[in-house]
């Protein structure tokens, strides 16, 4: 088994909102001693980004944008990142959208934007990444799946936005199987509500209430409880960890 590298790097995809999920796990993992590879919509914002955490934690840092869901413009900040960055073992699956429209008002082209960049854009960076951390033998892959997938909804989004979520767990299921004897082990994780932009804005104190009244620990989750869960998937500790997935919603949901 090839050994965790002292020097490691890793890849999160969209860390572009200041409230969001993958904004959080940058600063975490660098506070943890990981360099970063930051991909955002934009090279603005992915940049920054990278700006503030190497001047705050003195680790490498690097952004670039990129359309997650068109493989060249992937490969493209893949060999960017090698090149530049020590040996990259982790990567985490931030980047997707939100659909709150009903089952029966989805048009083709709003189950399309949904799955491509959700599911799809999930494939194509987990695809380029994992060939990277196959080819060193050792490596962490994160899968960003959600509650909705494992209750068909109930939050903010809605049918298309569970399919997509509940495909993600399916791929990295099958990524953890085909690369665990390469050293990788892949995983999902799946939050509960979030207050991110992802529930359609800031929520108000009604909403926030209403959601945290059906979990058992009586509040909604935050960015630093998925981060923690998200840092622990990728560390050298979770080794022995593959194919699984890590509820994170408080009690919201048992399985």
């Amino acid at each position: 088994m090839t050994a965790f590298p002292e020097a490691r790097t890793a890849v999160l995809t969209g860390v572009g909102s200041p409230r969001g999920i993958g904004r959080r796990t940058a600063h975490l993992l660098a506070e943890r001693g990981w360099n970063l590879g930051l991909m955002a919509r934009t090279d603005e914002q992915a940049q920054d980004l990278a700006q503030e955490i190497s001047a705050s934690y003195g680790v490498q840092a690097l952004g670039a944008g990129a359309d997650v869901t068109v493989s060249s413009e992937v490969a493209e900040v893949a060999r960017l990142f090698e090149a530049e960055l020590p040996q990259i073992v982790g990567l985490a699956n931030f980047a997707g959208v939100s659909s709150a429209v009903p089952y029966l008002e989805i048009t083709d082209e709003e189950w399309t934007r949904v799955l491509t960049n959700n599911l799809t854009a999930t494939h194509i960076v987990t695809q380029t990444f994992g060939r990277i951390m196959a080819d060193a033998g050792v490596g962490r892959i994160v899968g960003l799946s959600s509650v909705t997938a494992q209750r068909g909804g109930g939050t903010f989004s809605k049918t298309a936005y569970a399919a997509s979520k509940a495909g993600i767990i399916g791929l990295i299921r099958g990524v953890a199987r085909e690369l665990g004897p390469f050293g990788v082990c892949a995983n999902s994780i799946s939050p509960g509500p979030v207050d991110t932009d992802i529930m359609g804005g800031t929520l108000d104190d009604g909403r926030r209430n209403a959601m945290a009244a059906d979990t058992v620990l009586g509040r909604i989750s935050t960015t630093d409880d998925v981060a923690a869960a998200t840092a622990f998937l990728l560390s050298e500790e979770a080794g022995h960890i593959t194919g699984q997935t890590l509820s994170i919603n408080g009690g919201l949901h048992f399985h």
